[in-house]
Parts: C-alpha cells; sequence; structure tokens
C-alpha cells in the first residue's frame, strides 16, 4: 500500500492535552486555543469532555467552552463521552460527534475503571444506541495498544478483538493508543496492520505518545500502510501519568513538519499552528513541548 497523498490530523490538545493540568486552565484561554487551531486549518479539534468533574475537573466547563468557540465551517468539534450521562450533558450542549474510550488491556481497564474490557463495552452500547438514534457519529478510542503500564505486552488479537467490538456497535473509525508511548516503528506496523486488515484502512486511525521519541518513527512507519488519519496535540501537550516528567502526545508541530516534508497534504498552516501552541503554553506558564515549535521561535528570535 503507498503512502496517503493526504492526512486528517485529529487535533487532540485542547481535551487529552489540557486535561491533566494542575492548575485549572480559565474558559477563555481554551476557548481562544480551539478558535485558534481551527483559524490554523484543523478541521477535528477535540474541544472537551462531558466525564465527572471529580475525576476531571479540568474539563468541568467543556459546556461553557462549547459555548464560547466561534465554530467555523466544516470544523468538527467533537467531545468525550465515557457513560450515558456524559452523552445527555454532550446533547444538551448541541454536540454533534463524540467519543467513547475502551482498553486492549484487562490490568489497565480493572485498574482504571473497575471492570473487564468486556464489561466496559456493555457500558458503552446504551450511549452507542441513543447516539445512533439521535445522529451523533461516534468513534472509538483503544488505549495500550503497543503496552500497558500493569501487565506489559498487550496481545495485538485482544487490540483487533476490542476495535471490531467497537465496530460493530457502531464507532465509524478507531484511534489505536500507544497510552505510555513504547511502541517501535515495526511493532506499531504490525499492530496497525492488524487491526486495518480486520476493520479497513478507512477507520483505522493512530494516537501514538512520544515518552520514548518514538512517535514520529512509528506514524512514518503505518503511512506505508495506508492509513490517512493521525492524532496530534498542539504544542505537545499533556504528559504522560506513567512516565514521570516523560513527554506524552505526539505535537502536532512535529507532525505537520514531518508530513509537509513528505510532500503529505494536511491542509494546516505551521506558522499558525505554533502561534496557538505558543500562546496556550504562555497562558500555561512555560514552553512548547514541540521541538518545531521551538526551532521556528528561535529562528524568529
Amino acid at each position: 500500500m503507498a503512502r496517503p497523498s493526504s492526512v486528517r490530523i485529529v487535533e487532540v490538545g485542547p481535551r487529552d492535552g489540557l486535561q491533566n493540568e494542575p492548575g485549572l486552565v480559565p474558559v477563555a484561554a481554551k476557548v481562544a486555543l480551539i478558535d485558534a487551531l481551527a483559524e490554523a486549518g484543523l478541521d477535528v479539534i477535540e474541544s472537551g469532555s462531558f466525564v465527572s468533574p471529580k475525576w476531571v475537573p479540568q474539563m468541568a466547563d467543556t459546556a461553557e467552552v462549547l459555548k464560547g468557540i466561534s465554530p467555523k465551517e466544516g470544523v468538527r468539534y467533537p467531545v468525550l463521552t465515557p457513560n450515558l450521562k456524559g452523552l445527555e450533558l454532550a446533547l444538551a450542549a448541541g454536540v454533534t460527534e463524540v467519543a467513547v474510550f475502551a482498553a486492549a488491556s484487562e490490568a489497565f481497564s480493572a485498574k482504571n475503571i473497575n471492570c473487564t474490557i468486556a464489561e466496559s463495552l456493555e457500558r458503552f452500547a446504551p450511549v452507542l444506541d441513543l447516539a445512533r438514534a439521535r445522529g451523533v457519529a461516534v468513534r472509538g478510542y483503544v488505549s495500550c495498544v503497543l503496552g500497558c503500564p500493569y501487565q506489559g505486552e498487550v496481545p495485538v488479537a485482544k487490540v483487533v478483538e476490542v476495535s471490531e467490538a467497537l465496530v460493530a456497535m457502531g464507532c465509524y473509525e478507531i484511534s489505536l493508543g500507544d497510552t505510555i508511548g513504547v511502541g517501535t516503528p515495526d511493532k506499531a506496523k504490525a499492530m496497525a496492520k492488524a487491526v486495518a486488515d480486520n476493520i479497513g484502512i478507512a477507520r483505522t486511525a493512530l494516537h501514538f505518545h512520544d515518552t520514548y521519541g518514538q512517535a514520529l518513527a512509528n506514524v512514518l512507519a503505518c503511512l506505508d500502510l495506508g492509513i490517512a488519519t493521525l492524532d496530534a496535540s498542539v504544542a505537545g501537550l499533556g504528559g504522560c501519568p506513567y512516565a514521570k516528567g516523560a513527554s506524552g502526545n505526539l505535537a502536532t508541530e512535529d507532525l505537520v513538519y514531518m508530513l509537509d516534508g513528505l510532500g503529505i497534504r494536511t491542509g494546516v498552516d505551521l506558522e499558525k499552528l505554533a502561534a496557538a501552541g505558543r500562546a496556550i503554553t504562555a497562558a500555561l506558564g512555560r514552553t512548547p513541548a514541540s521541538r518545531v515549535a521551538q526551532a521556528l521561535a528561535a529562528r524568529a528570535g
């Protein structure tokens, strides 16, 4: 399979990137970030999540954030809804696309949501049913696809099984998450191919973390399969909770720079993207984790 000529980037910074921030990020800063990302050409921006404020206080203001953004034509603003209550709140906020999460690791599922993988999928059934009834698109995330902090290796067959189950329930796309960033190119490619062979290339997306500096290399390996949907986080927002001091999400700036160099279209303006990253990290009191953003800033300085 040839590399795709264009790639759709799903920007996860406003949700996955900000959710672990220790201090509450003001609504105005979140709104400004989302609007700046849309202005930079990103057409899918994960904008928040409807989860219990007790567990993720940073996302407690998602309804307010959605109300504050200036929706751009052709841009989608999905949110995470882990249960029926979350979906109901999302629907009340006028959301037209949501996401659900499952793990490919039994140990991770038990530790994080206190149930088996099968039980977690059962919990999603009413969420998918209501979403379908309301015409809301649902994306599925599968975490720990290349390793788990509790059980180590995760069988590829389990990743395939969970991905197939989510598609059967009605998810239009599955984002394969290397939650702790331990994957390397050959393993990433073999795992992605196994999933894509079963659910289709068009339904397969990648969400690689950069904990060990392998995210771009893993993406490059998987591009050869023809996979054309990639998740990333502006300025590399989002640390990895399982490796102290380690970077988490792949930085969108780094991804766009590589894809530009490969001649793969993204529709994203790198300078505007980097400016959005500088603005949100300034609001957080630090500099972007993105190497490309740092290089652009040094050149400008």
